[in-house]
């Protein structure tokens, strides 16, 4: 399964953790990936067998998918997949479709759409007392998304067979982002999504349910500086972004705007280079193991 969200890591995903792949029943062969070990600590090996179960959840349009099969027919060309789609947008879906249908070379992946949200997902699954396993699900930048987090994983956790993998890709809680919303959640977050999580609410949640899990960062970096200009255009868009909030120069108290400005600036979220600052944007990847 694959979950993605807005704030999206850029394709340097694809080269630092280079292969992820999945295979699953139908032959006794059995198949073998890695990510290298130069790119990681050491390398994590997935085993398994020809045939694959895979499925994506509240993605983006398609580009990482087609990033991940691109490897796994490289790897494995004999793997056939059965992939699960589940988006509730319909505009998401009708660009994904319009990706595939760019390319010719996918008759090995049979697509099963769901237009719903992962919640919604869950509850038909389970309606329908689906036995069907899973090898490979990816939550890339999506679990901002949910309303509860630690249900969210839980229930996908759940759905992993033998050897499966959870991976989960969200802003690391060491970055900018975690110190800002550690600060200033109250203020901040105050939507019904969960907005505000980063890797560090999900390693808690791990080690308390006693998941085993590894985690891998992927620093990224973002030029803040035009938010300390007064007025400046793309700094007041920079600012909504990073604060979420729709006109936040305009709608947040004087005190706030100055403490957070303050607090981007602070050497925990920002450094300064050459007259400019840059905001620490990293992100952080977490596999999460199958329940033996």
């Amino acid at each position: 399964m694959t979950i993605a969200g807005t704030r999206r890591p850029s394709i340097f995903f694809w080269s630092a953790p280079r292969n992820i792949s999945v295979c699953r029943i139908s032959s006794t062969k059995s198949c073998q990936t890695y990510w290298p070990a130069s790119e990681m600590e050491s390398p994590i090996l997935i085993s398994s067998e020809l045939g694959a179960v895979m499925c994506t959840v509240l993605m983006t349009a398609g580009h990482i998918d087609l990033e991940m099969f691109s490897e796994l027919r490289l790897k494995h060309p004999g793997v056939t997949v059965d992939y699960q789609v589940v988006e509730p947008s319909s505009q998401q879906l009708h660009s994904y479709k319009v990706l595939l249908a760019q390319k010719s070379d996918l008759d090995y992946i049979t697509f099963n759409w769901n237009k719903m949200t992962s919640a919604e997902f869950e509850e038909q699954w389970k309606s329908k007392q689906t036995t069907k396993k899973a090898d490979f699900i990816h939550m890339i930048q999506m679990l901002y998304y949910v309303k509860d987090v630690d249900a969210t994983i839980r229930f996908f956790q759940s759905l992993l067979d033998k050897n499966g993998k959870l991976l989960i890709i969200l802003v690391s809680g060491e970055s900018g982002w975690g110190k800002l919303w550690k600060t200033f959640s109250p203020q901040l977050c105050m939507c019904e999504i969960s907005q505000c999580v980063t890797t560090a609410d999900v390693k808690s949640f791990l080690e308390s349910e006693k998941l085993k899990y590894k985690s891998y960062a992927l620093p990224s970096q973002m030029d803040i500086t035009e938010c300390f200009t007064e007025g400046d255009e793309k700094g007041e868009l920079l600012l909504d972004f990073l604060t979420e909030t729709n006109r936040f120069s305009r709608t947040a108290s004087p005190q706030l705007k100055a403490d957070v400005l303050k607090l981007l600036r602070d050497p925990c979220c920002s450094v300064e280079s050459n007259g400019r600052v840059i905001f620490n944007n990293t992100l952080e990847v977490i596999i999460v193991d199958a329940t033996i």
